[in-house]
């Protein structure tokens, strides 16, 4: 996982609520073993008509918003069923930052584990980012996990974060690597967890 600081982009509007995971990669494409190729089916349903063409007034698919790395929805976003694969798709794609008002726990957390960095404001902090894409769709976002703060059109925004999912991917750790950080003093725990019970 790579370690996450800045992101500098122009924001993607998803303006729906209740985004559920099946409507973030369809059932049928989580066929693949590898964590690797689920962006080209990101919001399949919504991106391409029944004869495969791109459905042009989908906002992925306008050309203000290809490229975007930041994603704006509303609320309850990722609900549904807890697939990794979502959070799989959409950093495939290229998102690596989701601004929202609420997300459902599952995905959020699986979120984190993929170096994808999701944003809970207020609803009304999240309309003025909306505002502001509408504005200009070509506004450019900083989103600094440093400072904890998020800057467009001459205005900052402060988010909160636990600081130990701040810290996970700041180093560009996931659960398991979290962990092994602490390789040596695990082993020197269960070394004297072993000889306490040849001992009794």
């Amino acid at each position: 996982m790579e370690k996450f600081k800045t992101v500098k982009s122009t924001a993607c509007p998803l303006d729906m609520p209740n985004v559920d995971t099946d409507q973030i990669i369809p059932k049928n494409f989580l066929k693949r073993v590898e964590r690797t190729g689920f962006g080209q089916f990101l919001f399949n349903d919504w991106r391409f008509n029944d004869d495969g063409t791109e459905n042009k007034t989908f906002v992925l698919n306008k050309p203000e918003h290809k490229g975007s790395r930041i994603l704006l929805a509303r609320d309850n976003f990722g609900c549904g069923s807890s697939r990794e694969h979502a959070p799989w798709a959409l950093l495939d794609y290229g998102f690596q930052v989701i601004i929202a008002p609420s997300f459902a726990d599952i995905f959020y957390n699986n979120c984190f584990q993929n170096g994808i960095l999701p944003i809970a404001l207020s609803a009304g902090e999240v309309e003025e980012l909306f505002q502001a894409v509408a504005k200009d769709a070509k506004a450019e976002f900083t989103v600094d996990l440093e400072s904890k703060t998020i800057a467009v059109a001459g205005k900052k925004t402060a988010f909160s974060i636990a600081e130990p999912l701040r810290q996970k991917l700041l180093q560009g750790l996931d659960d398991i690597g979290w962990t092994l950080q602490f390789d040596q003093e695990i082993a020197a725990y269960e070394k004297t967890f072993v000889a306490g019970i040849k001992a009794g």
